[in-house]
């Protein structure tokens, strides 16, 4: 409803394909306003300024933006690169502490799944106002650039981005997004390390330190939804392709690689992910 508010407004302003669209604010803004963007006209210009650590380090960079329908996260949308992207880290001090430590997830993330060292760095918390923000930030954009210039449409080693997210979008949907984005892929990202390494694909350890970091944050490492309802929500997840979905699997710290498998295989990956830990 937004978004069509959004189209109207511009209509009404006498916005042309020469207007540029500035995307003031978190994700959903960035998201939102850069969908609007893509669209109107069948596209005019957007600069992301982001104003949250989540969109800093994430989701206003790499040309991604949707919107949500009520069967799920972002299914409708556009890939659609900004013009610039301008990042003022003073603005992450103004943040509620909820949405700062949101934001930490994503880039626990991508340690993860690309730089050992970065996650050895966020082993200690960032806090607000923390003199490491600036070089954190800029690590996390140039991992997302690189993979973003390799692969813009998401067909390969882009959708190592997606660690935790399957899982993590399940269950953002399901609480009807009372759970923030951070907050559901931390779950998703700790389960999705517990079931690889009870499937042998990374070290217990890898898998254990993985969680023990995310908790230092304040983050959870599980949630309250069953694997039969985790299944269903990704059922309407984009990563799946018809009987098969794909995943970003941690086999060590700075290694994730993507797979695909078929969804009866996925479920089997639930089952473990899901087991207490």
């Amino acid at each position: 409803a937004t978004y069509g508010a959004c189209l109207e407004a511009m209509c009404d302003a006498g916005a042309t394909r020469s207007t540029m669209v500035v995307a003031l604010g978190g994700g959903v803004v960035g998201d939102l306003a850069g969908f609007a963007a893509a669209t109107y006209m069948r596209g005019c210009r957007c600069v992301q300024i982001p104003t949250s650590l989540l969109a800093c380090i994430d989701s206003s960079v790499g040309g991604k933006t949707a919107v949500d329908l009520p069967a799920g996260k972002n299914l409708v949308g556009a890939f659609f690169q900004p013009s610039g992207v301008l990042v003022d880290t003073a603005t992450i001090d103004t943040l509620p502490a909820h949405f700062f430590t949101d934001g930490c997830a994503e880039a626990i993330k991508y340690g993860i799944i690309a730089d050992a060292r970065l996650f050895d760095v966020l082993a200690t918390p960032l806090v607000q106002g923390d003199a490491r923000l600036g070089d954190v930030i800029k690590r996390c954009v140039e991992i997302k650039r690189d993979m973003v210039n390799a692969d813009e449409y998401e067909h390969g080693v882009r959708k190592l981005l997606n660690y935790g997210h399957t899982i993590g979008h399940g269950i953002e949907k399901e609480s009807h997004f009372a759970i923030t984005h951070g907050f559901g892929v931390a779950s998703g990202m700790a389960m999705t390390a517990h079931a690889c390494a009870r499937l042998g694909l990374c070290s217990a350890d890898d898998a254990s330190r993985i969680a023990q970091v995310i908790r230092a944050y304040g983050l959870p490492t599980s949630c309250d939804f069953g694997r039969d309802v985790l299944y269903r929500a990704a059922l309407s997840d984009k990563k799946r392709s018809g009987q098969n979905i794909s995943l970003a699997l941690v086999h060590a710290i700075g290694d994730a690689r993507v797979t695909e498998m078929p969804l009866d295989d996925f479920g089997r990956f639930l089952d473990f992910a899901c087991m207490t830990h």
